[in-house]
Order: C-alpha cells, then sequence, then structure tokens
C-alpha cells in the first residue's frame, strides 16, 4: 500500500502532506514555492511509492470559482500530462487557510511562527488530506 500525498496549490507557494506508508495518518511532508513543485514531485514519486493524489480544490462557500481555481485547472493539466498513470483526486479546500491558522493557534505557535506562511501551507494541506481520509471511511 502507498502514501496518499495531498497538495494545497498555491500560486506563490504550496503545502504538501503525506500519509504513512499504511495510509492512516496524515502529516506535513513540506511547503515550497510553487515554481518548484514538479520537481519536488518527480523526486519525491521516485523515492516513495505514492497510490493518489489529492489535491485541494479552491471554491467559494456559494460554490463558484475563486481567483485561484484557474491556476489549480492548469496546474492539474500538467500534473495529468507529467505524470498521467498517477490517479488524482480533488478535495474541497474552502476555509482551510482560516482552519490551520486556527490550528497553529491552539498549539501554542506563537504569532512570530504563525506570520511564516509555509507553515500554514503546510496545515492547510494536513487539513485536505484528513478531510480527504475521513470522507473515504
Amino acid at each position: 500500500m502507498g502514501r496518499i500525498l495531498a497538495i494545497d496549490y498555491g500560486s506563490k507557494r504550496s503545502g504538501i502532506a503525506t500519509t504513512d506508508p499504511l495510509g492512516i495518518i496524515a502529516t506535513p511532508l513540506d511547503a515550497l514555492l510553487t515554481h518548484h513543485i514538479f520537481d519536488f514531485l518527480t523526486q519525491y514519486f521516485e523515492k516513495e511509492e505514492v497510490e493518489k493524489v489529492v489535491v485541494g480544490w479552491p471554491k467559494q462557500r456559494d460554490g463558484s470559482d475563486t481567483n485561484n481555481t484557474p491556476l489549480v485547472r492548469a496546474f492539474l493539466n500538467r500534473f495529468k500530462k507529467l505524470f498521467p498513470e498517477m490517479p488524482l483526486a480533488l478535495q474541497d479546500e474552502w476555509n482551510t487557510s482560516n482552519l490551520a491558522m486556527t490550528a497553529l493557534i491552539e498549539s501554542g505557535v506563537k504569532k512570530k511562527g504563525r506570520r511564516d506562511k509555509l507553515a500554514i501551507d503546510q496545515v492547510s494541506a494536513v487539513l485536505i488530506l484528513q478531510s480527504y481520509m475521513e470522507s473515504k471511511t
């Protein structure tokens, strides 16, 4: 059984989370500048067995597109061309950034640490992955 990888894709930064090899626990993996994401994924897929990639799907609360929706569509198109055999799933990411900030506050991260947008992106990716995993149980 392989890992499930989740991506919170953003215009500048992207957060990445993964499960353990048994697919039970979601943990943050990395956060990086978005223009490095395909290099990162290529290297990660070479060293780890990944059974599926879950991408956060940006929608407004009313279901309409956000400013980021066209960027995620373009990412998905390129992803499918580079990794045609990799199964993809979309997971609603509405409000994950706010929930990530709340999680950081509740875990005791100081204000200075909460300004680190990469940390928020990582936690958002974990929330996307957890949400996906819960929807499959």
